[in-house]
């Protein structure tokens, strides 16, 4: 893919420039109240990950009424992520189209990388949102994205930590290091695994991170020797792991979907989640069972948000604007902060809302089965540059799938 977006880097765009400059007003010049009534009666096309009930449920029960009747848009959401996206807007800009199909995406990392890239994002125009003058982005986990500076092209969406999930019931003390993971998994052989996508990615990110020594080490730009010398450590690992891991590490589940499933019936003793407090919703939901519990083991788990971004060639960038300051308003994000709803963290920095307003994201229903953040806070980890996880995937295959 990589090879693909550099070599196609070179042609597109350029044909397409004019055209779009002579289609697209310049909203830069714009005020807020112009560029909401811009989006008046307008339709927004979204594609995100819909993976998740609970998130679709907030997406079209809440965000979508709440948009057609303060602002009159039309919001549609269509399924799509990583690739997807990358492909589909590489695409519309090698054939010159005028507008896109999508007008606003869900990314992070790598699929921002990409999009970056290709020169497939519209930009920058977060200062023109009103509430981003909330976001805090002087905390280095929203105001970067894989250590990228987002640079205007990414609003900050919402704010997470992976955690590793477990039935107290059955497992009594977790593995808190890579060794009493390796031993848990020898005791316990086929109870544990990871997925082979995104989820199990930022797992592996996580132990390169503990192998390399030291949480810096790994920081700033992709760097080939340190990568050689931690991954082949890391595939040592994965590999005396593999022989008692789920299926005896012949397959992997495909999504973190999958692996939930299987441990909510109990196939699997342990699964994971870039959410740290979805083991709240889930155990909410009734797909987990009561006894289920999050916790980041003492090697540390990778803290990161993510984001929503317009396309270049979004044909309602104005009305695509406004969805967004909606998404990340007071409101929204404490609706999609509480448990029973979504669990998703906050970007806002809660110290620039109203006495009320904090006081009501101080009170959220308290979460039970997951750590509180500040508990694990100090074992947060900063993502990786994200061609780290581009080549993690690949050597996964390699090293690991077809070993």
């Amino acid at each position: 893919m990589n090879k693909i977006i550099a070599l196609l880097t070179v042609f597109i765009c350029f044909a397409c420039a004019e055209k779009n400059k002579e289609t697209q007003k310049d909203l830069s010049k714009l005020s807020w109240e112009e560029i909401t009534t811009e989006a008046n009666g307008k339709a927004v096309t979204m594609m995100m990950w819909n993976g998740d009930s609970k998130i679709n449920d907030y997406m079209q029960n809440y965000v979508t009424p709440k948009l057609k009747k303060e602002h009159n848009i039309d919001l549609e959401i269509v399924g799509g992520q990583g690739p997807i996206i990358v492909q589909l807007l590489m695409t519309e800009l090698q054939a010159s189209k005028n507008t896109s199909d999508v007008d606003l995406v869900w990314i992070n990392g790598e699929t921002f990388f990409q999009l970056r890239q290709i020169d497939g994002l519209y930009g920058p125009w977060t200062s023109q949102i009103p509430n981003a003058a909330l976001i805090d982005f002087d905390n280095p986990f929203i105001g970067f994205d894989f250590q990228q500076a987002v640079n205007g092209y990414e609003l900050p969406w919402g704010n997470v930590q992976m955690t590793l999930i477990y039935n107290s019931a059955t497992v009594k003390n977790p593995p808190k290091t890579r060794e009493e993971l390796l031993a848990f998994a020898k005791e316990h052989p086929g109870t544990f695994t990871f997925d082979n996508h995104f989820t199990g990615l930022t797992f592996l990110k996580a132990l390169l991170i503990d192998i390399s020594g030291n949480r810096d080490e790994l920081s700033g730009d992709f760097n080939e020797e340190k990568y050689t010398k931690y991954s082949a450590q890391l595939w040592d690992y994965i590999n005396e792991l593999k022989p008692y891991l789920w299926r005896k590490g012949e397959v992997f589940p495909e999504n973190v979907a999958q692996m939930h499933q299987l441990f909510a019936t109990g196939e699997l003793l342990f699964t994971m989640s870039n959410n740290d407090s979805e083991v709240d919703s889930k155990t909410l939901e009734g797909l987990f069972p009561e006894t289920s519990k999050a916790y980041v083991p003492d090697f540390g788990t990778i803290q990161n948000s993510h984001y929503l971004g317009i396309t270049k060639l979004s044909g309602e960038k104005a009305a695509a604007m406004v969805v967004a300051n909606t998404l990340v308003s007071p409101e929204a994000q404490l609706t999609k902060m509480t448990p029973n709803i979504w669990g998703d963290g906050t970007v806002l920095d809660v110290q620039k809302l109203t006495p009320e307003q904090r006081q009501q994201f101080e009170t959220i229903p308290s979460r039970t089965r997951a750590p509180n953040r500040k508990d694990i806070q100090h074992k947060a980890l900063l993502e990786l540059s994200p061609e780290y996880m581009i080549r993690l995937a690949e050597d996964f295959r390699k090293e690991i799938i077809e070993n």
